[in-house]
Formats: structure tokens, C-alpha cells, sequence
């Protein structure tokens, strides 16, 4: 996300880094003072929120470079959602003239601090938000459907994981005849996952969601179904997913010979990647597998692994997932030992 000169002129530059020192210092009264004075200077709230988002893009950079450790990464996001406090303070004081939007994070999907921003940034723009949180199950989004009747549902998924669980979502809420606003980095970075999984729109941030919702048809129909090979072949493998992992990271070299604290990472690393498979079935988008290869690599450089820990990485999912055939072609394209390792 790009800082550009929003309110009045103003470049949130100076902004974004003043509360990413507070955030990087763990320092939860200057974030909070900050964002309370920006908000009291008449800063659209919808700006702040926008400050917040490209500090906790950092955030989650910083663990990928192994510059800081997991408990420091939370501990920044614990103050990044401290400071979005106060912009949901200064919402609630907005009357909700606009209509009702559920907002909720596909099952398995724990990052909940992308929903909070989009909650936030409507909410500032007067619609009447139920934020449901983090990793909502199916059955309790049909209730919610069922006793609030949303005129637009939003879901939120960071990781590949939640990507089924998204289409379970899209397909409870269209079926109802309610439009949704796909979001979030497992959607990658246009419309085309969202899309093939039913969704009526996409928006890359908090920003662009608001201006989409405005958009949206008052009733859709029902997502189409997914094409039965696919389907098949993705149930077939979330089925086998744990034994699939649990193989591929014992025949794994640096899974191996890694301690226990190492071992969790790379056996996540194994998760994440299964995982992307079965997303880049499901959405027929095959960026999703060269993202996630590219993120393993960079992960793992970043940790001082070798290069040939990625290929390696690449050749047992293939190996694994030999009797997948659409998965297996996917792999031969995007992760083998004659793909070039990403730059």
C-alpha cells in the first residue's frame, strides 16, 4: 500500500513512520496518543486506517526477513490493534444512516486485523457493521445471515488455508441472495480468485472496499458450482492434508535436522504450501503457487537454508501429490527442479 497525500494535501508518510517507530517500540500510549491526536487534527478516519494497514504490512514483513522473532510480531500487531481503538471509537460516533454489512474471517483464518480495519473504515462511512472476528465457522455465519438479514456480507482470508472456507462462506451468503466483498492477501492481487470462487466483488484494502460496496447489486444469485474435477481432486487432498505434511516434512533435509523450535517453522512452511496447492485448484490461479514459493524462499534464505532446501521442498510436494493430477501440473509449472528459483 502506497502512502500518497490524502486529507487536505497531506502526505501520511511522516505519519506511518512515526506510528511504526511506536509499534517496532512496543510503545502502546505513543500509538495510541498518535492516532488520537491525527484523528483530533481532523484526519479522515478513513486515513488513519490506511497508516495503521501499511505499519502492519511491515510488521508481518519483518518476521518474513527473520528480522524479528513470532512473539515480537504479535506483540507489534497487539499494538497496531490497540491504536485502531480509537478510530472505532471515533466511528461509532457516526450514525448508521447506511445499510447493514457482516464482516467476518473465513474459517481457519486467525489474522483478524485486516477485518478490523475494513470494519472500521465503513463504519466511519456510516454503515451499520457486525464484525463477526476471526476464523467464523460456517454454521454461525447462516445464523447471523439467517437473524440479521445483511444487506452485503464481507470475508476476510490472509492465508490459503482459509480459501475453501471463504467458498463455503460466499456460497452460504449468495444462496441467501446477499452480495459479497472478498478481501485479503489470499486473494492475491486482483479480482481472479475472488471471482472463480463466487464472490461479487474484490478490493485490495480498506480504501477500495469502501468505495465498492457502493457498488454492489442489491440481490445476486446463487454461486455457480465449481467445476467437478476440481472439486473432487480439492477433496481428495484437504482429506489427506495432515498425512501429506507429516510426509513430506520427515523426508525434508532442513525439517530433519532442524531443532524443535525450527522444526514448527519449516513444518508450517510444509502447511503453507500444501495448502497453496490446494488454493491454486480451487481458484484455478496458478500465481498462488509462484507467491507462496516465492515467500518459502524468501523465508528460508532468511534463516540461512540453502537454496537447494527450496528445490528439495519442491520435488517431495511432487512426489507427494504424484496420484493429484491437476495439483501434480500445477507443480511440474510453478515449484519443480526445472523452475528457476524466484528472484
Amino acid at each position: 500500500m502506497t502512502t500518497t497525500a490524502r486529507t487536505g494535501g497531506r502526505d501520511l508518510a511522516e505519519d506511518v513512520e512515526r506510528l511504526d517507530a511506536a509499534v517496532a517500540g512496543g510503545d502502546v500510549d505513543g500509538a495510541l496518543t498518535l492516532v488520537d491526536d491525527l484523528l483530533d487534527e481532523g484526519l479522515d478516519p478513513l486515513d488513519v486506517v490506511e497508516v495503521i494497514a501499511t505499519v502492519q504490512k511491515r510488521v508481518g514483513e519483518r518476521w518474513q526477513n527473520a528480522e524479528w522473532s513470532v512473539a515480537q510480531e504479535h506483540a507489534a500487531t497487539a499494538v497496531a490493534t490497540s491504536a485502531l481503538e480509537s478510530v472505532r471509537r471515533i466511528s461509532r460516533g457516526v450514525v448508521p444512516e447506511r445499510g447493514r454489512i457482516v464482516i467476518a474471517c473465513a474459517e481457519h483464518e486467525w489474522h483478524a486485523l485486516p477485518a478490523m480495519l475494513v470494519s472500521a473504515a465503513l463504519r466511519s462511512r456510516g454503515w451499520h457493521v457486525t464484525l463477526l472476528g476471526a476464523s467464523t465457522p460456517t454454521a454461525r455465519l447462516n445464523r447471523y445471515l439467517q437473524d440479521l438479514g445483511p444487506d452485503i456480507t464481507a470475508v476476510s482470508c490472509s492465508v490459503a488455508s482459509g480459501l475453501p472456507h471463504s467458498r463455503a462462506f460466499i456460497e452460504a451468503s449468495t444462496t441467501a441472495g446477499i452480495p459479497v466483498l472478498a478481501g485479503g492477501a489470499a486473494f492475491g492481487p486482483d479480482p481472479r480468485r475472488a471471482t472463480a470462487l463466487g464472490a461479487t466483488a474484490w478490493a485490495p484494502d480498506a480504501r477500495a472496499a469502501v468505495e465498492v460496496v457502493e457498488k454492489l447489486p442489491l440481490v445476486v444469485r446463487a454461486a455457480a458450482p465449481l467445476p467437478p474435477e476440481v472439486t473432487v481432486e480439492h477433496s481428495s487432498l484437504i482429506s489427506g492434508h495432515r498425512s501429506l505434511v507429516a510426509t513430506i516434512a520427515e523426508a525434508w533435509a532442513p525439517y530433519r535436522d532442524a531443532g524443535t523450535e525450527d522444526q514448527e517453522l519449516l513444518r508450517d512452511i510444509v502447511d503453507q504450501a500444501v495448502h497453496a496447492v490446494g488454493g491454486a485448484l480451487l481458484t484455478g490461479d496458478e500465481r498462488l503457487l509462484s507467491e507462496t514459493s516465492t515467500w518459502v524462499l524468501t523465508v528460508l534464505a532468511a534463516r540461512e537454508h540453502a537454496a537447494s532446501a527450496w528445490s528439495e521442498l519442491g520435488s517431495l510436494l511432487r512426489g507427494a501429490l504424484r496420484d493429484y493430477p491437476v495439483a501434480s501440473g500445477l507443480l511440474k509449472q510453478h515449484w519443480s527442479p526445472e523452475t528457476p528459483a524466484p528472484a
